[in-house]
């Protein structure tokens, strides 16, 4: 039995509901190997998703899991987290769930530094509704709600959450499976609040609206549009602040290791004041 195999719901879910050519399927698998890289039983990882294209992943993963409203991911793990302390909880989000509706709860959860795995499937659009403009669509591409381009500035997922307050933040590309496996795995290891955005396609709506090719073609452009955190930091910074604009910087943005954890300051809290 393939690895992958053992960790989903095959006689229940499948087929799966995502388009030819979607790449949330490459995230997904990477998600379990990475899981199973680390050993972590079944029972003790609880995956949390709100509503939109990536948010059914967890309905194929054989989890603990819990498929929330829009935007309201963020809060149900939170709870789950200060309950069940010892879960792993994994939260799946899409670029409108995260970061539109779900913002408010990004940002907070950000700030608090709660130990929560985010993993953004950030596609550009709503593709699950229609294609509407997101917050990360880029200026110039055409949704169902910009016909004629965009106009408004995007959303940078991993400056927000770095200057929000996140203690690990990540960027990866679905083209990049081994190094977004591995990128995951640390994610989930890390005592805090972790985000790791990976760049996917959406070829049958965004892809056709920007004529952008099919699945494969998408994907092979995000191979070309990456570079790598380390050969970044190598550029004078004239040059990086123009590959910034131009190219997808993957890897390890940020690791703080020094920043209290919530959860555990809540249980501190909590003995404190039962000892009174």
């Amino acid at each position: 039995m393939a690895v992958v195999h053992k960790y989903l719901r095959l006689k229940k879910k499948f087929p799966h509901v995502w388009c030819a050519g979607c790449t949330n399927g490459i995230i997904l698998h990477a998600t379990i190997r990475a899981i199973d890289k680390l050993k972590i039983p079944k029972d003790d990882v609880l995956m949390v998703s709100g509503i939109g294209c990536s948010s059914r992943a967890p309905v194929y993963f054989d989890f603990n899991t819990l498929h929330t409203t829009h935007g309201r991911a963020i809060p149900f793990a939170t709870g789950a987290k200060l309950v069940k302390p010892h879960l792993k909880v994994i939260v799946i989000t899409g670029d409108g769930d995260a970061l539109a509706i779900g913002g408010n709860h990004f940002i907070h959860a950000c700030v608090r530094n709660i130990d929560l795995t985010v993993i953004v499937f950030n596609n550009f659009n709503y593709g699950m509704t229609g294609g509407q403009r997101s917050p990360t669509t880029p200026p110039g591409k055409r949704t169902t709600t910009s016909p004629f381009g965009s106009i408004d500035p995007p959303v940078n997922v991993c400056s927000l959450a770095m200057g929000a307050g996140a203690t690990f933040v990540a960027r990866t590309t679905a083209y990049h499976f081994r190094p977004m496996e591995s990128i995951i795995a640390r994610a989930i290891q890390h005592k805090g609040f972790s985000v790791v955005e990976v760049r996917c396609n959406c070829p049958i709506i965004y892809g056709r609206l920007n004529r952008l090719g099919d699945g494969a073609k998408m994907l092979l452009d995000l191979k070309e549009q990456s570079m790598t955190v380390e050969a970044w930091k190598k550029l004078p910074p004239e040059k990086q602040k123009k590959a910034e604009q131009e190219k997808i910087i993957i890897g390890v943005l940020k690791e703080d290791t020094k920043t209290p954890e919530y959860t555990e300051q809540y249980r501190a809290l909590c003995e404190q004041l039962q000892a009174l």
